[in-house]
C-alpha cells in the first residue's frame, strides 16, 4: 500500500491500517482453511472408526511434517514454527479420530 500522506505519523497510521485490514483477510482464510481441512479429517475419523483402524498414523503423520516444513522452508515461513503447527492440528485429529472410536 502506497500513500502520498506527508505527515510521518499519519503515514504510519495508513500503512498500518492496510496492513491489519490484510491480516484481518488472511484470518479469516485460515479459519475457513482449517474448518474445511477438519470436515475431511471427521469424514477420515469415521471411516477409521467403521473399519477398525487406528486414529493415528505415525508414517503419514511423519511425512505430512516433513512436507509442510519443506513448504515453509520454500515460503520463507520458520519451518519449526511449521512443524510446531502441523503437530498442534495432528494431536486435534488425533483425539477427534479417538472420539469416534469410542
Amino acid at each position: 500500500m502506497t500513500t502520498d500522506i506527508q505527515d510521518p505519523v499519519a503515514r504510519a497510521a495508513a500503512l498500518l491500517k492496510g496492513h491489519r485490514e490484510s491480516i484481518d483477510r488472511l484470518d479469516a482464510i485460515l479459519v475457513y482453511t482449517l474448518a474445511e481441512r477438519f470436515k475431511h479429517t471427521q469424514d477420515v475419523g469415521v471411516l477409521k472408526a467403521e473399519h477398525d483402524l487406528p486414529p493415528s498414523d505415525p508414517n503419514r503423520e511423519a511425512k505430512q511434517i516433513a512436507r509442510l516444513e519443506n513448504l515453509a522452508t520454500d515460503s520463507g515461513l520458520d519451518p519449526e514454527f511449521a512443524k510446531k503447527f502441523l503437530n498442534f492440528v495432528i494431536e486435534e485429529v488425533i483425539r477427534h479420530h479417538k472420539k469416534h472410536q469410542e
